[in-house]
């Protein structure tokens, strides 16, 4: 006889680090299973390729998850030049090779005119749909979809090491940056080419890789010490500034009412706790000075 597993309502932000050849959804997938977890989601896609820092939301922090997806990442970045390939990393057919003869300050001169809002095309070889079917499904068929270039910003680039046909940068970027594209696209500057060869991320909304635990590690604990290593339900949104209210506010807030409150109070998503210093979730300045709720926690959320 098979007994079904039963589900936890446990809460809060685990930072992974996930293992080389695993898809964010198989990372997510599996934390959900250790954690017994009713509600999961992660915070932003990482090629099976990539490596590194993915924040994964459990429970009531899943209300929160957008936050996370849509902050600035850095990532560690390696890269080949001299070799261009079908999808712009290690995975994909070669497509060209060419002799390098570049200096380190040639190539940090190319990473400098990508630095700001630029145009990018997503690749081919991504996860974006078309018709409900994802662009990489359509580049494996050999059929080429048109792409609509779109903005993203490049906050830096650090070059790290320089050894004549491999570097290694650290990349700060807004979300939807594809650092394969940005990488092929340095080695077009130099006339070379170059694709991708290495990938970590390092740093997202605030949290970092260091404070991450591998799959391996994480399968070896109990299910308490799991517990343990969560994140509060908050920590996902600390950008976002703080109003605390008082006693009769918060009761108010939420039955899912508006509340007024005395002083400034800035026009944009509101951190909203009690005179406990109990989260309460989302709030939002109206037209008409008062605090709506935006988003609000379920009071049984115990991290």
């Amino acid at each position: 006889m098979q007994f079904k597993r039963i589900k936890r309502n446990v809460n809060g932000v685990l930072l992974l680090d996930k293992p080389l050849g695993f898809s964010s959804n198989q990372a997510l997938q599996k934390v959900k299973w250790l954690y017994q977890a009713a509600k999961a989601g992660h915070t932003g896609t990482l090629d099976p390729l990539a490596t590194g820092l993915l924040p994964i939301c459990l429970g009531e922090a899943t209300k929160f998850a957008q936050y996370v997806t849509d902050a600035d990442k850095t990532y560690f970045t390696t890269i080949k030049l001299g070799i261009t390939t079908s999808t712009a990393d290690a995975e994909g057919e070669v497509l060209s090779t060419v002799p390098v003869s570049i200096t380190q300050s040639q190539f940090e001169l190319a990473c400098q005119k990508f630095i700001g809002e630029i145009s990018q095309l997503p690749p081919m070889y991504s996860a974006l749909k078309h018709e409900g079917k994802p662009l990489y499904a359509y580049a494996r068929e050999g059929v080429d979809i048109a792409r609509q270039a779109r903005l993203i910003s490049i906050k830096n680039i650090i070059v790290n090491t320089f050894l004549g046909d491999v570097a290694q940068i650290t990349v700060t970027c807004s979300k939807g940056t594809y650092i394969r594209t940005l990488a092929e696209d340095i080695g077009k500057n130099l006339g070379c080419g170059a694709h991708l060869i290495g990938l970590r991320r390092i740093e997202t909304a605030g949290y970092l890789l260091l404070q991450a635990i591998p799959i391996e590690q994480l399968e070896a604990l109990t299910i308490e010490a799991r517990d343990a290593l969560l994140l509060p339900v908050d920590s996902a949104i600390e950008s976002l500034p703080v109003v605390t209210l008082n006693a009769d506010a918060a009761y108010f807030i939420m039955q899912g009412q508006a509340v007024w409150m005395s002083g400034k109070i800035p026009n944009r998503d509101l951190r909203l706790y009690d005179e406990n210093n109990t989260f309460l979730g989302l709030g939002f300045l109206q037209d008409d000075g008062k605090i709506a709720p935006k988003r609000l926690i379920q009071k049984t959320q115990s991290n």
